[in-house]
């Protein structure tokens, strides 16, 4: 499939991950991708090569997206290497839990500063560079938005995300901009196995909520974001949509 052969996709925190599944996908049906990393220059190049590999096009560029100063090089250096920018995927997020009596404001700051600030002040940057003709942002957010005992924060980072999403629809539609919010449920990525999820009663307890039986994998998102990339979707905007397999949290 090439339905988006031609595009531009800038992944934000795509070295691993669902980040890296996305621009894989997206490289793969044919958009030329900006694999952006802050620390993990290794896997970004390695996500890189497999899509030189198999015949696609990408660049990796570096930004830590919670220092707001690096966003605008990040978004001009994808724009001068590719040209204008079609699709803008806001992956790039960290979570942390924390029970109420242990929230500090660095817990605070560290994450509402990536996964809302840093996501706005992308976006920003991103539509200087946007195609003319428009095209697709997705926020990549979290069945979390409705609430996590022990991770009031984070979920406020997501309840955020929701919020923005639908609010830039009606900003942007004028401009052909579509805007959605993809929300998955746990997926089995480096992130989750670092966290010690992967084999504890706690998935065991999500897999068995989850009408479809299983956690999620990364290629279960992506194709759902390569669709809303793709001018397939081009009626479909504000929207909130849960990836969960059923899951609702």
């Amino acid at each position: 499939m090439s339905n988006l052969q031609g595009k531009v996709a800038l992944v934000t925190g795509a070295s691993k991950g669902i980040g890296a599944a996305i621009a894989r996908e997206l490289a793969a049906r044919g958009a030329a991708v900006a694999v952006n990393y802050s620390g993990s220059k290794a896997a970004a190049e390695k996500v890189v090569a497999d899509i030189k590999n198999a015949g696609g096009k990408a660049i990796a560029v570096q930004a830590n997206l919670s220092e707001t100063g690096s966003i605008g090089q990040l978004v001009e250096s994808v724009a001068r290497e590719f040209g204008p920018i079609n699709v803008l995927v806001n992956n790039a997020g960290v979570y942390e839990f924390s029970p109420i009596e242990a929230v500090t404001p660095d817990h605070f700051h560290k994450q509402f500063n990536l996964n809302v600030l840093g996501l706005l002040m992308t976006t920003q940057a991103a539509l200087k560079h946007f195609d003319s003709r428009g095209g697709s942002v997705i926020n990549i957010g979290s069945v979390a938005a409705a609430g996590v005992p022990t991770a009031s924060v984070y979920s406020a980072t997501k309840g955020a995300v929701d919020s923005i999403t639908v609010a830039l629809a009606g900003e942007l539609g004028a401009k052909k901009i579509r805007v959605n919010s993809l929300n998955p449920g746990m997926v089995e990525t480096e992130g989750v196995h670092a966290a010690g999820f992967i084999g504890s009663d706690f998935e065991k307890k999500t897999a068995a909520e989850t009408p479809l039986g299983r956690i999620g994998q990364p290629r279960d998102i992506s194709l759902i974001a390569a669709f809303l990339a793709s001018d397939d979707s081009y009626w479909v905007t504000g929207q909130l949509i849960k990836a969960s397999g059923g899951a609702r949290l």
